[in-house]
C-alpha cells in the first residue's frame, strides 16, 4: 500500500459546497477519501472498532455503501459540517439514549485514532467557539480588540452604551431558530442606551463598540499558509447583503500574521476563519474567530486555491513545521 492508500475521512452533512470542493481537489491528487455523516449511522454508515486484541490500540473500520477505511490506515479527518442522529421514529426516552450512544461510541472511536490530523479536531474547535474566551485570547496575544461587554445585566449594559457609543450588539453563537415558522437569524445591530430593559437578564448579550472600518477582512489560515480577502460594502455587517461586496486578495504585515497563528495555537487549530475590520489609518481590528468558517465562495470569488491548500494538508497528515 502506497502513502496516498491511507485515507482520508471526511465527516459532513449531505449537501456541502466546501467539502466538495476539498473532496475534488483530493481526488484530483489520488487520496482516498471516505465520506459520512454520523446521521446515517444503521443505515448507510457502519462503525466497527475492537480494543485490547493487537499491538494496535485500535483496529477496525468505517463502511459507507462505497467505501471502506481501515481505521488503522486513516491518514487524517476533516471534520466538516457532520449531523449527529436525532431518532425521531423513537420515542423521546429512546431517542436520548441511541444519540448519547452514537455520539459516544462513533465519536470516541474517532477520537482514539492514532493521531491523525484532524482539521479541525471537534473539542479543539468546540473550545475555540467561546467568543469570550477569544477576545481574552485576542489582546492576550496583542491583537487590537474593540471594547466589548459580555452581560445580561441593563444597567451595566446601559453604562456601556453611554461610555462607547455607538455600539452593536452581537450574539455569542449563531443559532437557528424559528419565530411563528419563520426562519430568524441575527447580525451584528446597533444598540442605544434607551433600547436596553430588563429583559436582557434573561441571558448574556454581546456588546462592542463599533469599529469605524473602512473595509473587513476575512482571513483564513490553514497550517502555514495565509489567505486574506478584502471586503468592501459600507455595510455594518457585511453578510447581510453578498450582492453589495467587492472582493480583493490582500497580503499582511506579519505583525498581524504572527499573533493570528498564536490564537491557531492556542486553541489547537490546524486552520480557522478569522474576521478583522480596517480601519481609515491601516489598523486591524480583532472581531472574531470562526474555527469552521465558510470560505468557498470566496475562492470562487478570487480563485485563491483555499481548497488545495486543505487538501494537501489533509494528504500530508501533519503540520509542516512550526507555524508562528
Amino acid at each position: 500500500m502506497t502513502q496516498t492508500d491511507r485515507p482520508v475521512l471526511v465527516a459532513t452533512e449531505p449537501l456541502d459546497l466546501t467539502a466538495d470542493m476539498v473532496i475534488t481537489e483530493l481526488n484530483r491528487k489520488g487520496a482516498p477519501v471516505v465520506r459520512f455523516n454520523p446521521a446515517d449511522i444503521g443505515t448507510h454508515l457502519t462503525v466497527s472498532a475492537q480494543f485490547g486484541v493487537c499491538p494496535t490500540p485500535v483496529v477496525g473500520q468505517f463502511r459507507t455503501p462505497s467505501r471502506t477505511a481501515d481505521l488503522k490506515r486513516v491518514r487524517s479527518v476533516y471534520w466538516r459540517r457532520p449531523v449527529w442522529p436525532t431518532f425521531e421514529h423513537l420515542q423521546a426516552d429512546d431517542a436520548r439514549y441511541a444519540a448519547a450512544q452514537v455520539r459516544y461510541g462513533l465519536g470516541g472511536v474517532l477520537h482514539a485514532l492514532d493521531s491523525p490530523l484532524w482539521v479541525n479536531h471537534p473539542l479543539r474547535d468546540i473550545a475555540a467557539d467561546y467568543k469570550p474566551a477569544q477576545l481574552a485570547v485576542a489582546q492576550r496575544l496583542g491583537l487590537t480588540v474593540p471594547p466589548t461587554l459580555v452581560t445580561n445585566d441593563p444597567d451595566k449594559a446601559r453604562q456601556f452604551t453611554a461610555a462607547y457609543g455607538p455600539v452593536i450588539a452581537k450574539t455569542l453563537r449563531w443559532t437557528p431558530y424559528e419565530r411563528d415558522g419563520v426562519p430568524m437569524t441575527s447580525w451584528a445591530e446597533p444598540v442605544a442606551t434607551d433600547e436596553i430593559d430588563d429583559t436582557l437578564r434573561v441571558a448574556p448579550h454581546l456588546f462592542q463598540a463599533r469599529v469605524e472600518k473602512v473595509a473587513d477582512l476575512r482571513v483564513l489560515i490553514v497550517g502555514r499558509r495565509v489567505f486574506a480577502v478584502r471586503i468592501d460594502s459600507g455595510l455594518l455587517d457585511w453578510r447581510t447583503d453578498y450582492d453589495a461586496l467587492s472582493y480583493s486578495v490582500v497580503g499582511l504585515p506579519e505583525r498581524l500574521v504572527k499573533p493570528l497563528r498564536r490564537v491557531l495555537d492556542h486553541f489547537g487549530l490546524v486552520s480557522g476563519s478569522f474576521d478583522l475590520a480596517l480601519d481609515g489609518d491601516g489598523d486591524f481590528h480583532w472581531l472574531e474567530l470562526n474555527p469552521n468558517g465558510q470560505w468557498g465562495w470566496l475562492e470562487e470569488q478570487t480563485g485563491l486555491e483555499m481548497s488545495a491548500a486543505i487538501a494537501s494538508l489533509l494528504i500530508q497528515g501533519e503540520l509542516d513545521g512550526h507555524r508562528s
